[in-house]
């Protein structure tokens, strides 16, 4: 959303957001991204995958994670798992390749695959302008709204 839109639907000046981003920027704001259509550029494959990894190569398969092409996010996680990536490919045979790959150079423990069939709701939480007066420090002890 614009500024300017922004400005007119909060009522708060331009001037004013704007200032208040570049105060929240590295503290709230981590960084600014656009969501991509994937299968737009002809990456029809995204899959989610859950992976338990030998402790010894803990290190080394998140430094393999941090620097894959096919790898959009990464996270690592709890409940018995090490990571959680997401990846994107041209083809469901690369993420094969891939889990292949890693199934190779490293001792993986378990592995689950969930292919995404179709996003339903991506990165939305706080997009909602009822949201938009929660999201200053002044507010984040306040509970959402319904």
């Amino acid at each position: 959303m614009s500024l300017t839109r922004l400005s007119r639907e909060t009522k708060v000046p331009v001037s004013t957001l704007f200032d208040k981003i570049k105060q929240y920027h590295g503290s709230f704001i981590q960084k600014y991204t656009a969501l991509i259509n994937f299968q737009a550029f002809d990456f029809h494959a995204r899959a989610h995958i859950i992976i338990k990894v030998n402790k010894n190569d803990r290190q080394k398969l998140k430094e393999f994670i941090l620097h894959h092409k096919h790898i959009n996010s990464a996270y690592r996680i709890n409940n018995g798992y090490d990571y959680l990536i997401e990846c994107v490919s041209e083809h469901i045979k690369e993420l094969e390749d891939f889990i292949e790959e890693l199934e190779q150079k490293f001792r993986i423990e378990a592995l689950h695959v969930y292919h995404i069939i179709e996003d339903l709701k991506r990165e939305a939480f706080l997009s909602n302008p009822a949201y938009l007066e929660y999201i200053t420090p002044e507010h984040t002890e306040k509970p959402l709204p319904p």
